[in-house]
């Protein structure tokens, strides 16, 4: 039996160095517009991707699946857990019986979420999101859904210290086309999507992209469908003990990235740091120590 932790398309992207030609043709199909691909019969994924029958049987057993029936379980099951809503997710943690207060058996699971994410995201691709956004020749944009519109917001704030040409886009679609027009190839869209995920966040993805944006998604382990436009990819555990999902992993994930960025434009951010304080002295923003 194939890793829990892992899902279906992260399976088959860890093992496409390994596979044979045939059967990188087949991942490739499956990941091209996962997961409707593998929802069929084994002879209408054979016949959709160009291989034999017996690829797609090889294929999901190199993965770890007995045959193509648990394949496609497992995959219907994930799909099951992307699309939950608020009601499905609490009545999941309330089934069990729990012996531990609340405040020990959540922040258990926030911290398990953020192991799993640490161990999963790569560090070359980290690496590369922050040289993205610490160039100054590129504009940098950000976006979230209904409930990471939050966490967009807070990382604009930041960054908006750090450097300039930083926009918080808005929820709101009228705004998107002005934004849009100012777009230009190599500049950066930062995503945040999270289950169950946003046609509108979708959308701007799709858009950014075909102006030549580099879109970079924050996104939980069973992977937003902005990823079809992303060119970076960061996927978070998210699953908490609530109705609701722990958006702790992607704020941890959001601030070292801002330290990142801020350890590369050190000179730059102290500089505007220090006219920031100024201007704040001046306009008496802050309360004075007593």
């Amino acid at each position: 039996m194939p890793d829990q932790t892992q899902t279906t398309d992260v399976l088959l992207r860890e093992a496409l160095p390994n596979l044979s030609r045939a059967e990188r043709q087949l991942a490739a199909h499956i990941l091209g517009n996962f997961p409707v691909p593998a929802l069929g019969s084994v002879s209408a994924l054979a016949r959709g991707a160009g291989v034999s029958g017996p690829t797609v049987v090889r294929l999901v057993q190199r993965l770890g699946f007995s045959g193509y029936p648990q394949f496609q379980a497992r995959i219907r099951d994930e799909i099951g857990e992307k699309l939950a809503s608020p009601l499905v997710k609490r009545d999941k943690w309330a089934e069990s019986t729990a012996v531990e207060h609340i405040l020990n058996r959540f922040a258990n699971v926030v911290v398990e979420n953020l192991q799993a994410t640490l161990g999963q995201i790569d560090h070359a691709t980290f690496d590369a999101v922050a040289d993205l956004l610490a160039d100054p020749d590129r504009r940098i944009y950000a976006m979230g859904g209904r409930i990471t519109h939050a966490l967009a917001d807070y990382f604009a704030s930041v960054m908006k210290v750090m450097r300039g040409d930083v926009t918080l886009m808005s929820d709101m679609s009228n705004t998107w086309p002005p934004a849009l027009l100012d777009m230009k190839r190599g500049d950066v869209l930062m995503v945040m999507d999270i289950r169950r995920y946003e046609n509108s966040v979708l959308q701007v993805a799709e858009m950014a992209r075909e102006h030549g944006a580099e879109v970079v998604l924050i996104t939980d382990r069973w992977v937003s469908p902005a990823a079809a436009h992303a060119t970076h990819l960061l996927p978070c555990h998210i699953e908490a003990p609530s109705a609701w999902d722990s958006t702790a992993s992607l704020l941890v994930v959001i601030e070292t990235l801002l330290a990142a960025v801020q350890s590369r434009n050190w000179a730059e951010t102290e500089a505007r740091l220090n006219r920031m304080e100024d201007l704040f002295a001046r306009t008496h923003f802050f309360r004075r120590p007593r």
